[in-house]
């Protein structure tokens, strides 16, 4: 970024793959609007004064623009006519300065106020597990860089779990291809900026507090300034997603299936509700993963230590399959255990009273959230008793309205589960790349939402509903 627009243009001769950006400082009305147009900017930043005028509201049909000087009441203005702000704090922490004018928004020092007209949604977060196990941080690919939002008080206003993030693992939405793609045309995908709960597939807010557009700018910056390809925001809920279109991310679809307690008094009750053939199979399939077998459910103090010695086990063995290597360590089932107590559920399965397999399940106040699960002794269906019919059937026991048994898996449809879309948002720098990325949603939204059609047309109750 420079004043000099030669600098572009040597750029764009010697190193096209370098962003170039141009500085544009505004005039005086009288003066004619600045040309810049030989030096072939990617991207210009302007004054904040200048924002809003038509010259700066012809160059954004063009290339994006950016401001800088915003550490005034006159952000709101900048938030409207600038695609992003340049921020004076430094990576990996960004703290950005509030508006001074802060009436209405419910804010404790040091603390958060939800959304004005939005309820904060609780959910238990696995990830307090990962602080300190070595599941995240130094070598793992995923380095802790939280966005944040402060007043002139340094009273937090807003916050978003951010990550610098090395690689793709751990985060169920697939852009290994964007990568594959971005790298053989040239361009550097990693790092990137991860907005997510690592290792945890499960909708809900990550724009936490009053002032989600100043977090998205905050991370539009953060990304442009420090030559990183992109910002993601993973399994966002709908509010949140849609703060995200507003400013202009792409939004990207997907489906989960998740189990539905419509007030069932027993399992039973639950499988009245399906067609006479899905109960059937259902039944038989419970019948098999059963034989022979005993199962257990602890929760809190009741999961001891030989208890987290056999689910690592299991883990070690589905993670080694599934990913080729497993995200979590042992300390991680120890300290999630420590820090999370009557929160935990986990399942297993005895022979002879041994543990041959388990299912750890995190407990919500509406929902059950299944999470991990391995095996050691390959049973037919063990899978299906454990993560969807005892998940379930617990839910419904303990007055549970949701069942969600992880990412993915079609083939939860005809045992009960009902297709959900989920939501991710996300930010790509080079233009160019953003186009073809855009095109590509485009599709696969159209091909999501017809999918979600067709699943709902063949629900497996008695009477096929879309509720």
């Amino acid at each position: 970024m420079s004043f000099d627009p030669r600098l572009p243009r040597l750029l764009r001769t010697h190193m096209r793959r370098v962003r170039r950006g141009l500085v544009v400082r505004d005039g005086p009305p009288s003066r004619a609007p600045p040309r810049y147009g030989s030096a072939a900017p990617d991207f210009l930043a302007v004054e904040r004064t200048a924002l809003g005028k038509p010259w700066v509201e012809r160059a954004r049909k063009r290339m994006p623009v950016y401001s800088w000087t915003i550490a005034t009441p006159a952000r709101s203005q900048a938030m409207v006519h600038a695609d992003a702000l340049i921020w004076g704090s430094r990576w990996p922490t960004v703290k950005a300065n509030s508006s001074p004018s802060c009436a209405g928004v419910s804010v404790q020092p040091g603390g958060l106020g939800p959304p004005r007209g939005r309820r904060p949604v609780r959910q238990p977060c696995l990830p307090l597990g990962a602080r300190g196990s070595g599941s995240v941080g130094t070598g793992t690919g995923w380095t802790p860089s939280a966005l944040l939002v402060e007043d002139d008080a340094s009273h937090l206003l807003a916050a978003a779990p951010a990550f610098l993030k090395l690689h793709s693992q751990g985060e169920y939405v697939f852009d290994h291809g964007w990568a594959d793609a971005f790298e053989r045309a040239g361009g550097t995908y990693y790092p990137k900026l991860q907005i997510a709960v690592p290792f945890t597939p499960v909708p809900g807010p990550r724009l936490l507090g009053s002032r989600p557009q100043h977090l998205l700018a905050a991370a539009e910056a953060v990304v442009t300034q420090n030559d990183i390809s992109s910002a993601h925001i993973t399994f966002l809920d709908e509010a949140g997603a849609q703060e995200c279109e507003r400013r202009g991310w792409l939004i990207r679809l997907g489906l989960q299936y998740h189990g539905a307690n419509r007030g069932y008094a027993s399992f039973e009750a639950f499988l009245a509700t399906l067609s006479s053939r899905k109960r059937k199979a259902i039944r038989r399939e419970r019948a098999a993963a059963r034989e022979g077998l005993g199962f257990v459910a602890l929760s809190g103090s009741e999961i001891g230590r030989t208890d987290w010695d056999w689910m690592w086990r299991f883990y070690q063995d589905t993670g080694s399959r599934k990913w080729g290597r497993p995200y979590l360590t042992r300390r991680f089932f120890d300290l999630v255990g420590e820090r999370m107590g009557d929160k935990l559920l986990l399942f297993l399965a005895l022979r002879d009273g041994k543990p041959i397999a388990g299912a750890l399940n995190l407990i919500g106040p509406d929902t059950l959230y299944g999470r991990y699960w391995g095996t050691i002794d390959e049973v037919p269906f063990l899978h299906f008793e454990l993560c969807y019919y005892q998940a379930i059937e617990w839910a419904i026991a303990n007055k549970l309205s949701w069942v969600q048994a992880g990412a993915q898996g079609e083939h939860k449809l005809a045992r009960g589960y009902e297709p959900v879309i989920t939501r991710s948002a996300h930010y790509i720098v080079d233009r160019g790349f953003a186009q073809a990325v855009e095109r590509f949603l485009k599709e696969e939204r159209a091909a999501v939402l017809g999918e979600l059609e067709w699943l709902r047309s063949d629900l497996p109750y008695r009477s096929s509903s879309s509720e």
